[in-house]
């Protein structure tokens, strides 16, 4: 059975993801085209790298999570610090050692850039707060005068991962067409987390032609709901406040459109209260997060006809 696969951005509780896939594995499953928003993006990108899901599965259970959360040691002084790391760089930490990490597993599979990718197998949502628009990469990075089959697809995920005010947002420079007539300020865009425009971009292969002649592939979407969907968010200052209302886009703003028109081909995965946020999570709560993933999974491909 082959099928396109969306995958939705939901921080460390893509590790349910993983467990999805096995269980597309086990049900005989074959991935065509992939897509997905930060974490989302992650998966997919393994996906479309050659990654099965048993190899995703040992590279959740080995890697440490909570080592994503690196900034300077200045700014880790109780309070100042992180207020002026987030002044400074806008967000309170780096990016960069998850961008490291996804790098080098992808590297083992010979993927670096998107080149290294059958065209149109792989894409990653983004958002570029600069101009206001969604950005769906590869092919969008010609607006901003890159070149897509020499842009690292690490680059690109850590882009679509970029949390606003949690990470710091990539700043890239447009070049050629794109930069001219623009005064060197404003050729820089800032990059952040497609979530915030679209978590759930299950319409990405809605108009794809496969062929002519060829029968249509049908798409099915990796979305994670739970108990911390609609709990009440806390909010004590400036930064809680807009972390709570990231939280609240990247759960509300694409469910009408699952809600009315797609339920029958989005795979629900409880994500078992576990937040956006939750890099410190426990080896045993990185495992409930899989198996709930594969429950979900199984559930959903026993009763699925395309």
């Amino acid at each position: 059975m082959i099928v396109n696969a969306v995958f939705e951005g939901g921080g460390v509780k893509g590790i349910s993801l993983a467990g999805a896939v096995k269980a597309a594995e086990q049900a005989g499953v074959v991935f065509n085209r992939v897509a997905g928003t930060s974490s989302g993006s992650i998966v997919a990108a393994l996906l479309a790298a050659g990654f099965s899901a048993d190899e995703m599965s040992e590279i959740v259970k080995t890697t440490p999570f909570e080592s994503f959360l690196h900034r300077a040691p200045i700014f880790n002084t109780k309070v100042i610090g992180p207020a002026a790391r987030l002044f400074l760089k806008k967000g309170l930490y780096s990016g960069e050692a998850l961008e490291v990490w996804i790098h080098h597993i992808l590297a083992a599979k010979g993927v670096k850039t998107f080149a290294d990718i059958p065209q149109g197998k792989l894409m990653i949502i983004a958002s570029d707060i600069t101009n206001g628009r969604i950005l769906v990469l590869p092919e969008d990075l010609g607006k901003l005068g890159a070149n897509p089959s020499r842009f690292a697809v690490s680059k690109a995920i850590r882009m679509s991962t970029s949390i606003p005010y949690f990470f710091d947002p990539v700043m890239l420079r447009m070049t050629g067409e794109a930069a001219r007539g623009k005064s060197f300020v404003d050729q820089f865009v800032y990059i952040v987390d497609g979530g915030l425009l679209s978590n759930f971009p299950l319409w990405l292969f809605d108009d794809a032609a496969e062929g002519a002649g060829q029968k249509p592939v049908p798409t099915i979407g990796f979305q994670m709901v739970g108990r911390t969907t609609n709990k009440p968010h806390l909010i004590r200052g400036p930064i809680s406040m807009l972390q709570a209302m990231f939280e609240t886009m990247l759960s509300a703003h694409d469910e009408r459109y699952i809600e009315q028109e797609n339920r029958f081909r989005t795979i629900k995965i409880p994500t078992l209260g576990v937040g956006t946020t939750q890099f410190h999570i426990t080896p045993e709560e990185s495992q409930q997060l899989y198996e709930s993933g594969m429950q979900a999974g199984k559930k959903f491909f026993a009763g699925w006809k395309p």
